[in-house]
C-alpha cells in the first residue's frame, strides 16, 4: 500500500517537473523571439527631428526645421497680472486659537489631567459629606425648633 501511495506521489512530482521544464522552455522563446525582432528590423521607424533653433546645413534636414518663432505679447499678460495684484482678497477670518502654538506645558497638563479627575471626584465626595453633615445638624436643629413653634401654637389655643 505505501509503495502505491509513493509511487503515485513520485508520477505527479514527475508531472510537475515536466509543467514546470515546459514553461520555462515557453518563457526562453518568448525572450528570444523579442530580442531577435528587435535586433534584425525595428517595430516602428526613427522619428524625424525637429529642429527649432538649429539651423542645419543639409538641405534635406533644412526642409524638417521649424519657422521662427514670433515673440508674444508680453505687455497685455503683464497688465493683467498688475490687475490681479491690486485687487485685495478678502480672507475669511481664521481662529486665532487655531493657528496659535501650543503652550510649552501642555504635554504636563495631560500627564496630570487623570490625576486632576481622581481628585475632583474625592473633592465632590467631600463636599457632599459636609453637606449631609450639616443637613443632620440642621434638621436636628429644625425638629427642636418645629417643636417649640408646636408647643407655641398650643399655647396660643390653649389661650383663646
Amino acid at each position: 500500500m505505501t509503495t502505491n501511495k509513493e509511487e503515485e506521489k513520485i508520477g505527479s512530482l514527475e508531472d510537475e517537473a515536466l509543467k514546470r521544464k515546459e514553461r520555462l522552455k515557453a518563457l526562453k522563446r518568448k525572450q528570444e523571439d523579442s530580442k531577435g525582432g528587435d535586433d534584425l528590423k525595428p517595430s516602428q521607424p526613427l522619428p524625424k527631428p525637429k529642429f527649432r533653433s538649429y539651423v542645419p546645413v543639409d538641405d534635406t534636414l533644412k526642409e524638417s526645421s521649424l519657422p521662427a518663432a514670433k515673440p508674444g505679447n508680453v505687455e497685455e499678460e503683464v497688465k493683467d497680472q498688475l490687475q490681479a495684484a491690486n485687487t485685495r482678497v478678502v480672507i475669511e477670518e481664521l481662529d486665532l486659537s487655531n493657528l496659535a502654538p501650543r503652550k510649552p506645558d501642555w504635554d504636563l497638563k495631560r500627564d496630570v489631567a487623570k490625576k486632576l479627575e481622581r481628585l475632583e471626584k474625592r473633592t465632590q465626595r467631600a463636599i457632599a459629606e459636609l453637606i449631609r453633615d450639616r443637613l443632620k445638624k440642621g434638621q436636628e436643629d429644625w425638629a427642636t425648633k418645629v417643636a417649640i413653634g408646636a408647643k407655641a401654637n398650643r399655647d396660643d389655643v390653649d389661650d383663646d
